[in-house]
């Protein structure tokens, strides 16, 4: 029985797919298909379903994994026990939202550079399900993160609250209304927002939800700064953290909407995986820089 016959079951049951799961791995299907078949015969029992598709683990399979998880974890542990004393080199692979990502990332990656020459940042852009998707598939190393406070994620995934992002209702600065309301009273206006999979999306349609409101779309697009160019326009309402509404070129077009029932703020988290070994370091620094680059961002503003 072999750790990569292991890893190999565990990234299939983990992707739901071989070709993924293979993907994952960087490894070719017949090589995955090999390893799972090594670890079933090592066992003596049929870990999938092959009738089903997606491939689907059978009941002892289900049991198997979890075994398997903690396995993998216990060894990621020993090998950051030997690795941790190593000065960190090749690639560290972070994720940022796109959103935050021209606020805080050049700086943070100057310093970064700075702190660990024999290192190199690769950076990933995405909504925050989707970098915690790449950490828990092995594909990035850490990432920053916006979630609500008390966020739970992934037992192999730690996360940490490094700062808080207030989000503003914002509108064209004639059409501001005279006095402080509700979302009831502005939401016919419509919204120019990211497409769905964006967290401050989900949040604005459960508020709107829960008053009996529905989301009205005028506009989706990627890019706060196209869409605070739109909402000065007059084409909608638009939603978007305070400190990219001070560092917009369109800022003198803009206000925001001051709302009795809606003060959404965020937490930037830093997320990574449980074990990370001589990672640790610049992974931590790569948090207090990104913490420090939007208090600066912020003061600036």
């Amino acid at each position: 029985m072999k750790i990569d016959d292991i890893d190999a079951f565990v990234a299939v049951i983990r992707c739901q797919s071989i070709s993924h799961a293979a993907e994952s791995l960087q490894l070719t299907q017949p090589a995955i298909t090999r390893r799972v078949q090594n670890f079933e015969q090592a066992l003596g029992v049929e870990l999938f379903d092959r009738n089903t598709k997606p491939l689907k683990p059978t009941l002892i399979g289900h049991q198997v994994y979890e075994q398997c998880r903690t396995i993998l974890r216990e060894m990621d542990a020993l090998r950051e026990l030997v690795a941790s004393d190593a000065p960190p080199t090749g690639v560290l692979r972070l994720g940022v939202p796109q959103t935050i990502g021209d606020v805080v990332l050049l700086d943070a990656l100057k310093q970064l550079r700075q702190q660990y020459p024999a290192l190199r940042a690769q950076v990933a852009t995405g909504w925050g399900s989707h970098l915690v998707g790449k950490i828990e598939k092995g594909e990035l190393d850490a990432a920053a993160a916006l979630f609500p406070a008390g966020k739970i994620f992934p037992d192999n995934i730690i996360g940490e609250s490094i700062g808080k992002m207030e989000l503003v209702v914002v509108c064209a600065k004639d059409k501001l209304p005279k006095r402080p309301g509700k979302l009831a009273d502005i939401y016919d206006s419509g919204w120019i927002l990211n497409p769905d999979g964006c967290g401050f999306r989900a949040g604005l349609q459960r508020t709107l939800s829960d008053q009996g409101l529905g989301l009205k779309i005028n506009l989706e697009t990627f890019g706060t700064e196209l869409q605070l160019g739109l909402v000065a326009e007059g084409m909608g309402l638009g939603l978007v953290p305070r400190d990219l509404l001070e560092r917009s070129a369109h800022r003198e077009r803009l206000a925001a909407i001051p709302l009795k029932d809606f003060k959404p703020v965020m937490d930037l988290w830093l997320i990574f995986p449980r074990f990370l070994g001589n990672l640790q370091g610049p992974v931590e620094s790569f948090g207090d820089l990104v913490a420090r680059s939007l208090k600066k961002a912020r003061d600036a503003a």
